[in-house]
């Protein structure tokens, strides 16, 4: 535990000290954002006495990307939402946007000590030690996986980065300076078993004992952590985190039954229903959308933010000692379709479809036919077989059987040969709407 004082604190003093961080951040909104005392402003809340507790801020409005968005000008490229006048600010990352222009996300040194901090937490709960040497896979440039691998440092780890699109590059840094880690994407950490297998190269017999993987849903799937375990003869443990709040903010330990909150002290968390918004109650065995607001931030901080992650909550006691709520995440409520009332997720298929390996590859692709969320039945999956296979009815008719067993939802199930299924060496999209 990187920080036993705080990991292991019991969750009620948390929540206490949070409460008091909490109104204090909110304070520090009224006084110095423009986008929250207009959008406080419309709620009734003017001072921050006005909102009550931490217990009531199910009460206040939701933030949306849009709307932080939408306060963008020339004058002003990082938003209405920023509180910290520009000398303040250290650092700026930005995130890619859907229409091309970037968000930016500015950091004083105060709130980029708090990522880093949070991030090695989440990070060292996977199990690797100081001394260990750890490969990376992320392209850092202007994104915010930057502040996540300055984690590695506070860790003490020797970090190898080699970055995205090298798969040569890195098996060979693997051979040569025999990491115990390596940090990467669970689709790429997929592509890798493949490539290497493709080439006569063993990562099983490699040094790499601990596989950390983030950026997408998927390392908490069981029958996919299975297949990179195998693979890799490694254990797998997830991380996860949210550009706009922070990188890496929960880390899953070696029980593997949930990621801790390593962001605990700087971010609070709460469940919402994603179609209504309404609060949902943050205990064990709850699921919903997650949503996260800032305690301690500085250059912008953002109050009851939508990740549009959704969750699964475990709140019962950890053998590794670390108090806070763990989550998995099931998906990405973006992703979301809704088959007569059913709520699916893509990544949810994939869990069921990989339980047929090895006689599946353990990739799928949904292929929706109406657009928007609303889809009739059946619901089309492309499934990709493993290789030298061909086209089995009778198997086709057991993974519809067993979807519609696990998930109460009906398929179309389309096998499809070995290779035809998108590879990445970064992340991959279940959902595909073009193909309608």
């Amino acid at each position: 535990m990187l920080d036993p004082e705080v990991e292991a604190r019991p969750w009620d003093e948390q929540v206490a000290l949070d409460a008091a961080a909490y109104r204090a951040q909110l304070g520090y909104l009224l006084e110095r954002s423009a986008f929250y005392r207009r959008k406080l402003g419309a709620a009734g809340v003017d001072a921050a006495q006005d909102a009550g507790g931490l217990a009531e801020i199910g009460q206040l409005p939701l933030t949306e990307k849009h709307e932080l968005r939408e306060t963008v000008t020339p004058d002003d490229p990082i938003g209405a939402h920023r509180c910290a006048a520009r000398e303040e600010i250290v650092r700026i990352y930005s995130t890619s946007g859907t229409t091309g222009t970037p968000s930016y996300v500015p950091l004083t040194a105060g709130d980029l000590e708090n990522w880093i901090a949070g991030s090695a937490r989440s990070y060292a709960a996977s199990g690797v030690t100081a001394g260990e040497r750890i490969v990376s896979t992320y392209n850092a440039g202007p994104f915010v996986a930057g502040a996540a691998l300055a984690s590695f440092d506070r860790i003490g780890l020797c970090h190898v980065p080699v970055g995205t699109g090298n798969s040569e590059r890195l098996v060979r840094a693997i051979e040569l300076l025999r990491p115990e880690a390596a940090v990467l994407t669970p689709s790429y950490a997929a592509y890798l078993v493949e490539w290497a297998a493709e080439r006569g190269v063993s990562l099983a017999g490699s040094s790499v004992v601990r596989v950390l993987v983030a950026g997408e849903p998927g390392g908490g799937e069981q029958a996919f952590r299975a297949m990179l375990e195998e693979g890799w003869g490694a254990q797998v443990t997830e991380a996860m985190g949210i550009g706009d709040i922070g990188v890496s903010l929960f880390g899953e330990c070696e029980a593997r039954d949930g990621m801790h909150l390593g962001a605990r002290d700087f971010v609070h968390a709460e469940l919402i229903d994603p179609e209504t918004g309404a609060a949902r109650a943050l205990g064990d065995g709850g699921s919903g959308e997650l949503v996260l607001t800032h305690l301690r931030h500085r250059a912008a901080p953002l109050l009851r933010f939508r990740t549009r992650d959704h969750v699964e909550v475990r709140t019962g006691a950890c053998g590794c000692g670390r108090t806070s709520p763990r989550v998995r995440c099931v998906g990405r409520t973006d992703d979301m379709l809704i088959v007569r009332g059913v709520n699916v997720f893509p990544t949810a298929v994939r869990e069921v479809v990989s339980t047929f390996a090895p006689r599946v590859s353990g990739r799928i692709v949904v292929v929706p036919e109406q657009p928007g969320v609303k889809q009739d039945p059946p619901l089309p999956v492309h499934v990709e077989l493993v290789q030298g296979a061909v086209a089995d009815e009778a198997l086709a008719e057991e993974i519809r059987a067993r979807l519609r067993d696990v998930l109460v939802v009906s398929t179309r199930v389309e096998l499809v040969t070995w290779g035809s299924l998108e590879r990445s060496e970064y992340k991959s999209s279940l959902l595909d709407r073009k193909g309608r």
